[in-house]
């Protein structure tokens, strides 16, 4: 018999409890955002009548539906890169368009498992590329969620009173932007002086307002694309019953819940869109939204893998070749490493 205080050789052969469990929770909330889209879309595909379905899915023009998909992952790729390249420019280095339409590209593949891991993969990447701190470019990339998350602020700004909620709803939502602004503005030393938040401050209230300017093309091509597909399948949204619905749609999706919306888009679409749809019943109806979710999240997803794959494995490494330590060209910013706090 072993002593429970048996120091042998055998002692770490299995690792302590606390660890495994730490372990278990850790591999059990990784899963936890798809075991939820899977749960979501079961429920969703289990209320539909399949035979409707499978008549909606046969009336869409693939071809056209697949063309659609790529030029609207290109002009969101060519927004994203337009206003993020603006952020990593002031608070980095002088980075170009082309260069990182390639990287946020290639961010794609490695966004499918989450979004939050693709933006660690660019962070991680224009550190080493630039030799900046990875604690600078991390602030950096706090400040372009800034900007998004201004948007989607202001998006359910708008929404809320537009779907018959109160005005305190958007009064609080605009509220939580102006108190960031203001802390921004007073620059508490304790916060300003910490490298993963300095860029927030360097930036400033004015950098951020213009960093929210330049997201606009791309939320505008985001809405586009999350209202236009129910076009294909006979699910038509005027503009005006659009800009109520599909900036709620547009949240839940950005939420980190579920991969790539999966579920999320299929159950709020379903509850928001029912009454635009063609069809006589409603099992007809409730197919043709379904027929649009599921379909779209799965085009999106081949679409973005496809070429974020093309992006990784074709032209990133030539990219990674580059001397990151080469001096910029002459009249550019410096970089993140060489610029002294503001």
């Amino acid at each position: 018999m072993r002593s429970p205080t048996h120091t042998g050789p055998f002692a770490d052969a299995a690792p302590p409890p606390t660890r495994r469990a730490a372990r278990l929770w850790a591999r059990a909330r990784r899963a936890l955002p798809f075991a939820l889209a899977i749960a979501l879309v079961a429920f969703v595909l289990g209320r539909l009548d399949l035979d409707a379905f499978r008549a909606a899915l046969s009336r869409v023009d693939a071809p056209l539906f697949g063309a659609f998909a790529a030029l609207f992952i290109l002009a969101l790729l060519a927004a994203d890169t337009f206003a993020t390249v603006l952020v990593y420019r002031r608070l980095i280095a002088p980075v170009a368009f082309r260069d990182f339409f390639v990287l946020r590209g290639a961010s794609y593949l490695p966004s499918l498992l989450n979004h939050h891991v693709g933006q660690a993969f660019i962070t991680v990447f224009l550190a080493r590329a630039h030799g900046a701190p990875l604690a600078r470019v991390a602030g950096a990339t706090l400040v372009v969620y800034a900007s998004w998350l201004g948007c989607l602020l202001l998006l359910g700004a708008v929404a809320v009173p537009a779907n018959g909620g109160p005005l305190a709803g958007s009064a609080l939502l605009l509220a939580a932007g102006v108190l960031y602004l203001a802390v921004l503005a007073l620059r508490p030393a304790r916060l300003a002086r910490t490298k993963l938040l300095a860029p927030l401050f360097e930036a400033g209230v004015r950098g951020h307002l213009v960093a929210l300017a330049a997201r606009v093309p791309h939320l505008l091509v985001l809405f586009a694309g999350t209202w236009l597909p129910f076009w294909f399948f006979g699910v038509h949204i005027p503009l005006g019953a659009a800009l109520t619905y599909i900036p709620i749609l547009m949240v839940a999706v950005t939420l980190p819940l579920t991969p790539q919306g999966f579920g999320t888009r299929d159950v709020l679409a379903a509850a928001l869109l029912e009454g635009f749809a063609a069809g006589v019943t409603r099992e007809e109806r409730l197919a043709a939204i379904a027929a649009t979710t599921t379909t779209w999240a799965v085009a999106l997803t081949l679409v973005e893998a496809a070429l974020g794959l093309a992006l990784l494995r074709g032209v990133l490494p030539h990219m990674e070749a580059k001397d990151p330590t080469a001096a910029p060209p002459a009249g550019a910013a410096p970089t993140g490493a060489q610029r002294e706090p503001a």
